[in-house]
């Protein structure tokens, strides 16, 4: 799923090759983001088009050979001059009179030969890792370099793959013969080169996967044809160009030397901004910083603003919290609100808003809460892990990576939120987009900061899929080798930063967290994360003992005596409906072994309950009020792996079964091994509960006399007192 869909589409055909474009959001001026060398598709925009397309009408599209357009293999169809008349033929099919041009590599070339000779098209220029001939390139690209020879051999396969690099001895596989032969290899060497940044795996696969959606056959053809401008004449349109230009370029990239950038800006009189230690790709190792470039360079095209605004003074604004609640399901709302409550103990006056998503949005708005309208918006990251999910299987780490976008685009609504500086304090539960990028850009960072979470280390889970890549990539190795890598750049962040967090809350206690190490030669989980970590015990969002007695609840909600009530829930995401589909099937069997069964299915907010078979008997709902009344009351409650639901039912002492997703690390390792230490609930792996099986298991389990350990009732209370201080 993406951070934003286009709000229009469309192809231009020139000289009879056929060009896709997309057209996002509506403000001025409009940027368009221009493709690169065909080797990658548009979608390496992916990390700008969700901030720019909120504050800017953005265009993009994708070149010949790859994405959307054609792939011809005809070279002329590459030749410099045909680029250039795709940018103006997607300019007038948008209706695009001016743009500001952002141009990535080589396609500087492009870029500059507009401002130059099409400046009534040309607001500005913006030059990301600019490949064109204004000085020599690195010395390395071309030692031992045969560009149009026989193929190289006895080169060794990329390291790239297994977490490792490729030496700079290894150009020659810069070559169209080894391209042929060894298309996959050479991406991975390629791209490793392009990201010289510790902790780029994800961005790695991306842009290998990208070049896996072309031919080599393609490649050849663009080599032979692009006719790169040679020196006089760029200089020569560089020296003409009257629009603001400015430069980007990382001072790592091993691809293009940090020297052209800075002839260019010294040619056009633009300004150069240098990323210091940046590699050659900074809109997708480095998106925020890059985004904020971007936007800070085209707002110069934009109208003067108008209309009034406001500013209160220091010594006149109260206490104020933004709170951050994951939005992926329902299982933190209930226990954000309990501790903005009790936060509310310490300081009445405090004001909090809060930035979420559905369901979230609703149980809060429903509970009197204040749901910032900029919640609108955020790119949904519930529907993500909807659109990630199989048949009751989340591969949650891949999905996590895979919302990449989605983070960025939703880090800069945050930013956009605090960067007046009037929120007091924001507190982060799992708002890993917020932790993960005020880490990367800590000078964003605007007032006191708090995280929340209840597990601490990605954990590799076997058995994933292998994705676009060969045979020769073991998906369960390289797995393991992305989840440590992961694991390190969160701890070297931390370390590196200690005062981007104010406070780190783990909600549950030491005991909770899990053994075993972040990855080779890292730290242990636990003694890492008791070292980094204050600890407020589980936060059920309710008091257990405020509950009535359980036969009083139970005829206070319609439950007759004599009845056996078993409930079905799977949360607030639309993950679950495979497993209620399973139960469902199981209710006749289960009728007949248990006297007086009775049934309820709650679909949750993200299922449509008519989507789901019936019987006579069974009641399948959509919303039950007050679910964790009903949890304590029930005699039997079958459920996902997810965490709150497993632990209001160990609250609350009643018997459950629990299936864990496929493939999702969190709840098959870090739930499982706290449900464990509380001895409650008993688990049953999805590909065991066959409707025979689970209505063996109901059978066994309705009503069963349970004793697990006690779950502390004061986790709200102590959170909030980590919390008071702060503000």
């Amino acid at each position: 799923m993406r951070a934003r869909e286009a709000d229009a589409d469309g192809f231009v055909e020139h000289e009879g090759v056929k060009i896709h474009y997309e057209v996002f959001g509506d403000g001025a001026p409009t940027l368009l983001l221009l493709p690169t060398w065909t080797i990658v598709h548009k979608r390496f925009w992916k990390a700008q088009i969700g901030h720019l397309a909120r504050h800017f009408r953005v265009v993009t599209y994708d070149g010949p050979g790859n994405g959307r357009s054609d792939r011809p293999v005809d070279p002329q169809a590459y030749h410099h001059q045909r680029q250039v008349a795709y940018a103006l033929a997607v300019l007038d099919a948008t209706g695009t009179e001016l743009a500001v041009l952002v141009s990535l590599s080589q396609a500087a070339n492009w870029v500059l030969d507009l401002a130059s000779n099409h400046p009534d098209r040309v607001l500005g220029a913006v030059y990301v890792a600019p490949s064109l001939d204004v000085a020599d390139g690195h010395d390395a690209r071309s030692v031992g370099v045969d560009f149009s020879g026989p193929a190289p051999r006895g080169l060794q396969p990329s390291r790239v793959p297994s977490g490792g690099r490729d030496a700079a001895t290894d150009w020659p596989k810069y070559n169209l013969a080894y391209w042929q032969e060894h298309h996959e290899d050479f991406l991975w060497f390629f791209f490793g080169q392009c990201f010289s940044e510790e902790f780029s795996t994800k961005p790695i696969e991306d842009c290998v996967a990208w070049g896996l959606e072309t031919t080599p056959e393609v490649l050849v053809a663009e080599a032979r044809g692009q006719a790169r401008p040679e020196r006089p004449v760029v200089e020569a349109w560089a020296a003409a160009v009257a629009s603001p230009t400015l430069v980007i370029h990382g001072d790592r990239d091993r691809i293009s030397r940090l020297r052209r950038a800075e002839r260019l800006a010294e040619l056009t009189g633009g300004e150069l901004l240098v990323l210091e230690g940046g590699g050659h790709l900074p809109l997708a190792r480095d998106p925020v910083r890059l985004n904020l470039a971007i936007q800070q360079f085209a707002e110069r095209f934009r109208p003067a603003p108008s209309g009034r605004r406001t500013w209160r003074r220091a010594a006149r604004r109260g206490r104020s919290v933004l709170y951050l609640s994951s939005p992926i399901g329902l299982g933190h709302a209930r226990r954000d609100l309990a501790i903005a409550q009790e936060l509310r103990r310490h300081h009445p006056d405090v004001e909090v808003d809060w930035l979420t998503q559905h369901p979230v949005t609703r149980f809060l708005e429903q509970a009197g809460e204040r749901v910032h309208p900029a919640s609108a918006w955020l790119a949904s990251e519930s529907g993500h892990v909807e659109a990630q999910a199989g048949e009751h299987d989340l591969h949650c780490f891949q999905a996590l990576r895979e919302m990449d976008e989605i983070l960025v685009a939703n880090f800069h609504v945050f930013h956009d939120l605090v960067a007046d500086g009037t929120y007091d304090l924001v507190v982060g539960d799992e708002s890993w987009d917020v932790d993960h990028f005020l880490h990367d850009n800590p000078e964003l960072k605007r007032g006191a900061y708090a995280w929340f979470t209840d597990f601490v280390g990605m954990l590799p889970m076997p058995g994933g899929d292998r994705g676009p890549f060969s045979g020769s990539t073991d998906p369960d190795a390289r797995e393991a080798v992305v989840a440590a890598d992961v694991n390190a750049e969160m701890i070297e962040q931390i370390e590196r930063f200690p005062y981007v967090r104010d406070r780190a809350i783990f909600v549950g206690d030491p005991e909770d967290i899990v053994p075993g190490r972040f990855g080779p030669d890292l730290p242990g989980i636990r003694e890492w994360t008791e070292a980094h970590y204050d600890f407020a015990g589980y936060v059920t969002g309710f008091d257990p003992v405020g509950l009535p007695d359980r036969d009083e609840l139970r005829a206070e909600l319609g439950y007759a005596p004599g009845e056996q009530v078993c409930i079905v829930t799977v949360g607030g995401s639309g993950v679950g409906g495979d497993l209620l589909r399973r139960v469902i099937a199981a209710h006749p069997q289960a009728a007949r072994a248990v006297d007086g069964l009775r049934m309820v299915v709650v679909a949750g907010p993200r299922i449509d309950p008519a989507s789901l078979p019936s019987h006579d008997g069974l009641e399948v709902v959509g919303f039950l009020p007050g679910l964790h009344r009903h949890l304590a009351a029930c005699d039997l409650a079958v459920v996902q792996g997810g965490l709150t639901t497993c632990m209001e039912l160990t609250a609350t002492g009643r018997p459950f079964v629990y299936v864990p997703l496929r493939h999702h690390f969190e709840q098959h390792h870090h739930v499982a091994h706290r449900l464990r230490r509380y001895g409650a609930g008993r688990r049953l792996d999805y590909q065991e509960a066959d409707p025979d099986h689970l209505a063996a298991v109901i059978a066994q389990e309705i009503g069963r006399d349970v004793a697990y350990r006690p779950v502390a009732t004061d986790g709200a209370e102590r959170a909030a007192a980590l919390l008071a201080d702060l503000l």
